[in-house]
């Protein structure tokens, strides 16, 4: 299942012509449930779970094809490496970002400086550049996290068909889902989220 980029709405007005595709898509004039959540500035990764063991964690790469990082994705403590509860698909495909949050990226360039090695420039790059390590033993060293907010190939067993509903299953998984995750009503309830957010982000442990 390719794993496609995000495209943008840069004014209330791109959201609304959004918006107004999806009902057209749907063929309905009903107003729409959005599942709204921060995007993540980190690097898209997918996970593999067989039988609810991990066994594969690889980057977006062109969609199709990406890089093999299942030793360093295994370093991060939110991932899990096996699955918990019961109920999950024997072949799970999970999408999500890998990040460094403001605090362990402070500190990263802080140690980084007294010690005369290369700092980053932002919580971004050191992200990509911990998980693009050929020594998964430095990726250990760097403060990672994970949030899921999707699903790929999934085979064995059918999931729900509200994408929120998913995503609180696979937190009963073990995965981690971001807590400011919110279902809006419509248009006015997608814009009342963005301005809510956009209020928060400087309190966000994460960058945006």
């Amino acid at each position: 299942v390719p794993m496609l980029s995000l495209d943008n709405a840069f004014s209330d007005d791109d959201l609304a012509a959004f918006d107004q595709r999806i009902r057209d898509r749907l063929k309905t004039a009903a107003t729409i449930e959005y599942c709204c959540e921060p995007k993540l500035d980190g690097l898209a990764v997918s996970l593999l779970y067989r039988d609810g063991v991990l066994v594969r964690g690889a980057t977006r790469g062109d969609g199709s094809n990406g890089e093999d990082i299942t030793a360093n994705l295994r370093t991060i403590g939110a991932i899990p490496l096996q699955l918990g509860g019961n109920g999950f698909p024997p072949v799970l495909e999970v999408r999500g970002e890998v990040f460094m949050p403001k605090s362990g990226f402070e500190a990263f360039n802080r140690r980084a400086q007294a010690a005369g090695e290369k700092t980053f420039v932002n919580p971004r790059n050191a992200a990509a550049g911990s998980l693009r390590q050929l020594d998964s033993r430095i990726t250990a060293r760097r403060p990672l996290s994970f949030y899921v907010y999707g699903i790929g190939l999934v085979e064995g067993t059918d999931l729900p068909q509200r994408h929120a509903t998913i995503l609180q299953q696979l937190g009963s998984w073990g995965l981690p889902v971001n807590p400011v995750m919110q279902v809006v009503t419509g248009l006015h309830g997608c814009l009342a989220y963005y301005q809510q957010l956009a209020g928060q982000r400087d309190s966000l442990s994460y960058e945006i």
